[in-house]
């Protein structure tokens, strides 16, 4: 029997496959705002699949509680459970768990600021209308970037590579459009939208590999030379190496050793640092993914002239070894 957080997973993935596939639809015009509702839906399922599983699968831990009234007008230490008209009951929403996520380090900045955009975009066709055909652009961007934090944060978390379902969503130059002018009239409404998804652009960190609007730039090209150049997120050899600066590799691998082991004691109950500690952290040091060795002499580099950072994802690993002192409380 499956628990009730590979249910919501699964789900999460029929969400969001359902999503691509409408807005791939060549003839298709509502595909940008359908989009964005059942990605939404997706990204809640994944949140909140994600938060049940760091609270032992407690499907408590998602329902919302009032504190009940009592005759004198004091407030109860009770608690009693917020319903909806049919009597079920009300979960907490995709804001208030990414929120609770983030605030825990198990969401990044820059993925927070894209499900805000999707989220505003999501309520303006749910709630209104979106008018300028810049809203074609635009959701394409915040898409785009959805999907490869989607797939990013799903691996993390639960180890699962995404890759087979094909996450990508056609480029506009293969949907039927009108070109879009570069000269546009927007009602109150619309300038308010692409204000605040120009505000959370302006706040994100470069450094991150989640994306909050990725644009989309689509070109063909033959060519048979042998030394063409290759650039790619990759172990290629032969691909360009893309080179972070000092201040962007500190964004990336924010913990050096004292600070990621004052994290894990204020993390975890049955944290200890032991020879158990050092085995797991040195497990995933070799790894450009959750850590980064900085060499104070890189040309002659040494073991012990050398100072390790770590980054935020290596506590999901840590997470498989030690105990979550909120997971104990049941917060």
């Amino acid at each position: 029997m499956k628990s009730r957080s590979q249910e919501l997973l699964d789900k999460s993935i029929a969400a969001m496959i359902s999503a691509i596939e409408i807005y791939n639809k060549p003839d298709f015009l509502y595909r940008g705002e359908t989009f964005a509702i059942l990605a939404v839906n997706g990204w809640e399922l994944l949140l909140k699949a994600k938060y049940l599983s760091i609270n032992n699968n407690n499907i408590r831990s998602l329902y919302i509680y009032d504190k009940r009234k009592n005759k004198d007008g004091s407030t109860s230490k009770k608690q009693i459970l917020r319903k909806t008209k049919s009597g079920n009951p009300i979960t907490h929403s995709i804001e208030s768990i990414a929120k609770k996520l983030f605030s825990k380090g198990d969401l990044e900045a820059n993925l927070l600021k894209n499900l805000e955009a999707l989220i505003e975009f999501r309520d303006n066709s749910v709630h209104f209308y979106n008018y300028s055909t810049k809203f074609n652009l635009i959701i394409q961007e915040i898409g785009a970037a959805t999907l490869k934090n989607y797939v990013i944060l799903y691996k993390l978390w639960f180890g699962k590579d995404l890759s087979k379902y094909n996450f990508y969503l056609m480029p506009l130059s293969f949907v039927s459009i009108d070109k879009i002018s570069d000269v546009l009239i927007l009602n109150t409404e619309e300038k308010n939208f692409f204000n605040f998804v120009d505000l959370l652009e302006n706040g994100a960190s470069a450094s991150s590999e989640f994306g909050i609007a990725l644009n989309v730039d689509v070109s063909f090209s033959r060519s048979k030379a042998k030394d063409a150049i290759r650039v790619a997120l990759s172990n290629d050899s032969n691909a360009v190496p893309v080179i972070l600066s000092e201040e962007q590799m500190q964004e990336k691998y924010p913990y050096d050793y004292d600070k990621l082991t004052k994290i894990c004691r204020d993390r975890y109950s049955d944290f200890k640092v032991n020879m158990d500690y050092h085995n797991i952290r040195r497990k995933f040091e070799e790894d450009r993914g959750f850590a980064y060795i900085r060499y104070h002499n890189p040309r002659k580099p040494k073991k012990n002239s050398r100072t390790i950072f770590y980054s935020l994802n290596i506590l999901n690993q840590f997470d498989h070894h030690y105990t979550r002192k909120d997971i104990e409380h049941g917060s």
